[in-house]
C-alpha cells in the first residue's frame, strides 16, 4: 500500500490561478469540512436566546428529523405546517450555517445540494442558466448558505432559478447574507427578502434567530499580530510539515481582483496555513469586499493565518463599517480574529 506525502514548503497565492469546471463545481456543493459531521445533536443552542432552539426545533420537523412524541402508544407527533422552504434568518455567528448543514444531513434526501450563494452563482455563469435549471430540477433539496440581497442582477437570477425548482418539486434551506442598514439594526427583514422572492413569498418560512456570535463567547480582543523575525520563524516550522502561503497583504488583495470568487476555494488548495506580511488597513471597499469572501472560504477550510502589520481586525475603518455592508464586515472580523488565535 502507497502512502502520499504530505506536501511541504512555500507557495505564493499571487503565482496561482486557479480553473474550475462546471462539473468539478458542483461536485463541490456539499457542507465544508467543519461542518461536514453537524447535526442538530452538536448544534449548541444558547438558552439565553429561545428561538435558537425553537429554529432548531422547526428545522428538524421541516427535514423529517423529530424525535418521536411521547405520551402513549397511539399518540402521534404533531408537526406544524411547514412550508417546501425555510429562511433562517439572524446575525452572524448564531450557528445558521451549522443548522443549515443538519439540515442536510438530516434529511433522506436522493439528490441534495449544499453550497454558498456565490457558489450557485458562478454555477449559473458557468454552465448557463436552463442547463442550471436543467441539472438541478428533480433535486430533493437545496441548501443555499449566505443568501444575498447586494447584487440585483444576481438575486434575480437565484429568486427565478428557485422559483422553478420549488414549482418542480424542491425543497429548499437558505441563510440570510444582506447590508443591514436598509434593513434596521442589522437584522434581516423578511419583506425585503419576500418582495424579491414575490413569486416565491407563499413557498417559504422564515426563521427567525437571535443570539451573540459564538466565536466571541470564548474568543474576545483583537487578531494576533506576530513581529517580522517571529513571523519567519512561524512560516518555516508550518513549511517543514505542511504547504504554507507567504503573500504580502496589497500583492494579495490585488490578485483577488482577477479570481472569480467562485475559484477562492481552489487559491487556498493544499495548504495548512496563510501567511500575510505588511497587513494595511482598506481605502477601496470593493477590495474589502473581495477579502471578505477570501476570508469566508479560509474560515470554512480552517486555515489559521498568521500576519504582520495591521491587527486583521482593524482592516475595515469606521467609514466601511457604518455603510451598508457592515454585516459582512463583522462576520469576516469575527472569523479573522478566531483564525489568527487558532
Amino acid at each position: 500500500m502507497t502512502v502520499s506525502a504530505t506536501r511541504t514548503g512555500v507557495v505564493h497565492l499571487v503565482e496561482r490561478a486557479p480553473q474550475l469546471a462546471g462539473d468539478e463545481m458542483v461536485a463541490a456543493l456539499v457542507p465544508p469540512p467543519q461542518f461536514a459531521d453537524a447535526t442538530f445533536d452538536t448544534y449548541r443552542a444558547d438558552p439565553a436566546y429561545p428561538s435558537q432552539q425553537e429554529a432548531k426545533d422547526l428545522l428538524q420537523a421541516f427535514s423529517g428529523a423529530s424525535a418521536p412524541a411521547k405520551g402513549g402508544l397511539f399518540r402521534r407527533a404533531k408537526r406544524p405546517e411547514l412550508k417546501p422552504g425555510v429562511y433562517l434568518d439572524g446575525g452572524f455567528g448564531v450557528g445558521k450555517t451549522h443548522l443549515l448543514a443538519s439540515v442536510y444531513h438530516a434529511m433522506p434526501a436522493r439528490r441534495k445540494y449544499f453550497g454558498s450563494f456565490i457558489e450557485y452563482t458562478a454555477l449559473v455563469g458557468a454552465l448557463g442558466y436552463q442547463k442550471t435549471v436543467e441539472l438541478f430540477r428533480g433535486a430533493d433539496l437545496l441548501c443555499i448558505d449566505e443568501f444575498e440581497l447586494d447584487d440585483p442582477g444576481d438575486t434575480m437570477v437565484m429568486t427565478r432559478l428557485l422559483g422553478e425548482l420549488v414549482g418542480s418539486g424542491t425543497r429548499m434551506a437558505a441563510t440570510s447574507n444582506t447590508p443591514p442598514n436598509a434593513l434596521g439594526e442589522g437584522r434581516f427583514a423578511a419583506q425585503d427578502f419576500l418582495r424579491e422572492i414575490h413569486a416565491m413569498a407563499a413557498s417559504f418560512q422564515t426563521i427567525r434567530i437571535d443570539g451573540t456570535d459564538f466565536r466571541h463567547r470564548a474568543v474576545d480582543g483583537h487578531a494576533a499580530v506576530l513581529e517580522p523575525p517571529q513571523y519567519e520563524a512561524t512560516i518555516a516550522d508550518a513549511a517543514a510539515v505542511g504547504l504554507v502561503s507567504d503573500d504580502t497583504f496589497d500583492a494579495l488583495v490585488a490578485h483577488l481582483a482577477h479570481v472569480h470568487p467562485s475559484r477562492y476555494i481552489r487559491l487556498i488548495d493544499g495548504l495548512s496555513l496563510v501567511g500575510l506580511r505588511d497587513v494595511t488597513a482598506f481605502s477601496d471597499q470593493s477590495a474589502a469586499l473581495r477579502f471578505v469572501a477570501f476570508i469566508d472560504r479560509v474560515y470554512d477550510a480552517q486555515l489559521p493565518i498568521r500576519a504582520t502589520g495591521t491587527s486583521l481586525d482593524l482592516v475595515f475603518p469606521e467609514e466601511m463599517l457604518a455603510g451598508g455592508y457592515r454585516k459582512k464586515y463583522l462576520r469576516a472580523i469575527s472569523r479573522l480574529v478566531a483564525s489568527t488565535l487558532d
